[in-house]
């Protein structure tokens, strides 16, 4: 698509507005590129680039700036990922060892902010999707019961049940028994699709204990099902505090989270780091902006998506490898944490 030199000329121009956050002129493109051109051959191949959508010129007398488009072959073509310093790599796997499931991902999110300045997002997965290692029942005083469901990646859930009548210690262990020997492994949707035949084998005030533990009410995920941190990151971003009605579409997508789920789900089907730069992610409040995200996983099954969210005009080579990096170590915590219980 482009020559070599066009390709230098776009690499230079892109790296330094996102350092500079300033149009770039071509005498400045002449003396950073280390090609040995004037400023008028330089003007003549930027007038190229404009006319193939690359870059464009916010006002008539200013440089160029790049266009989504622009990023994209950027991104595609041109750009060298920069290996994550010692410190930012240190800070990572320091922040995600082995821990309860609920504050790991909640972490991976606030890292994503804090290591790259913009906001950071986590897909927490489905409770009906992940699969339970263990069932047990707990009495309590009254007609009250406790009800303890352990995942395989480790998370705990505790509910507690108000049922019709007391249960003893005994029955509430063959109910325990009976769901953890045939379904440990499954879904608790699996759960409740297998369980209907089973619950005719046992008495009728068994059954209606299960049915009550296991109804989606009860097993209702109390936690958001997308984490966002760092949000008021973006109040500081150049880019986008000039147009605060631009802001505010922002942060409701933030509020909402449906855009952001959606998104994100989209990402889980392809492997490895996936960028989407403004029109791309399919929703008008996110021109103007990246997204940069990688799956993690638990024991080698997929499990959910982590990203960052900030302006186009980001440091690419640098928040690749630490998002890539965040969901590896995501992935080995998790997994981690569930061989330890």
């Amino acid at each position: 698509m482009l020559d070599p030199r066009s390709r230098i000329l776009l690499k230079t121009l892109i790296e330094r507005y996102i350092a500079e956050g300033q149009p770039i002129g071509s005498r400045t493109l002449s003396r950073a590129s280390g090609l040995d051109l004037s400023p008028a051959t330089v003007r003549n191949v930027m007038s190229d680039l404009d006319e193939l959508g690359l870059v464009y010129s916010p006002h008539a007398s200013a440089g160029r700036v790049p266009t989504a488009k622009g990023y994209r072959f950027f991104i595609d073509a041109l750009l060298t990922v920069a290996p994550l310093e010692d410190e930012t790599r240190a800070e990572i796997e320091a922040n995600l060892q082995p821990h309860q499931p609920q504050k790991l991902l909640r972490k991976a999110s606030e890292l994503l902010s804090e290591l790259t300045h913009f906001a950071g997002v986590v897909i927490v997965p489905p409770r009906d999707q992940e699969r339970v290692r263990q069932i047990e029942f707990v009495p309590l005083s009254g007609n009250r019961v406790l009800l303890i469901v352990v995942t395989q990646s480790g998370d705990v859930q505790n509910r507690l049940l108000h049922t019709p009548r007391p249960f003893s210690a005994g029955e509430l262990e063959q109910a325990s028994n009976f769901l953890s020997s045939r379904f440990a492994g499954h879904t608790l949707d699996e759960i409740r699709t297998h369980l209907r035949d089973e619950l005719a084998k046992l008495q009728d005030h068994v059954s209606e204990l299960m049915r009550l533990a296991l109804s989606p009410t009860t097993l209702t995920d109390e936690d958001e099902d997308c984490l966002v941190a760092g949000e008021t990151n973006l109040l500081e971003v150049d880019d986008f505090t000039t147009n605060m009605q631009h802001l505010r579409e922002l942060f409701r997508l933030f509020e909402e989270r449906t855009g952001l789920l959606q998104l994100l789900e989209l990402a889980q089907r392809a492997r490895g780091v996936q960028i989407f730069i403004g029109a791309e992610s399919g929703l008008e409040e996110l021109e103007g902006c990246s997204v940069i995200t990688a799956n993690y996983t638990f024991d080698g099954r997929m499990l959910g998506s982590i990203g960052v969210i900030g302006p186009n005009r980001m440091a690419y080579d640098r928040v690749i490898p630490i998002v890539e990096l965040t969901a590896q170590r995501l992935s080995q915590a998790l997994t981690a944490t569930a061989e330890e219980r």
